[in-house]
């Protein structure tokens, strides 16, 4: 858990600059909407961890953060750490007894599946307009 929140810095940075690169307002809305979820998860997370443990989850990743090149390449980033995020999130939930907690990782699973959806969306109408 204390890894799913560690790197939120530079998810943060990433999911900025990506919005910034978006070619128009509709594509932008949807990565805020999908930053807005991540910022939601990390709290639970955040919370979950200090419930379980009474400790509070601190320190940074790190991982240095490597800007975007371009739009496309960002969105295929962004596919590829959030079906990265499901496997991490798999490994939280099968450790968690059922109840609330393996409940709400259950959702934020659910959540990285249909963020996954929404970049090869933004993928697919970009990736051929060269």
């Amino acid at each position: 858990m204390k890894e799913a929140v560690q790197g939120e810095r530079n998810d943060e940075l990433f999911y900025d600059e990506l919005i910034k690169l978006a070619p128009n307002q509709d594509q932008a809305s949807i990565i805020a909407s999908i930053r807005d979820d991540e910022r939601s998860h990390n709290q639970m997370f955040r919370d979950m961890f200090k419930e379980i443990t009474g400790q509070d989850i601190t320190g940074v990743s790190n991982e240095q953060y490597q800007r975007v090149t371009s739009y496309v390449e960002g969105l295929q980033r962004a596919l590829l750490g959030e079906l990265s995020a499901v496997e991490k999130y798999r490994k939280i939930w099968f450790g968690l007894s059922p109840g609330i907690y393996r409940d709400t990782v259950l959702g934020i699973i659910f959540d990285e599946l249909k963020h996954a959806s929404k970049y090869n969306y933004l993928f697919t109408l970009n990736e051929f307009k060269g």
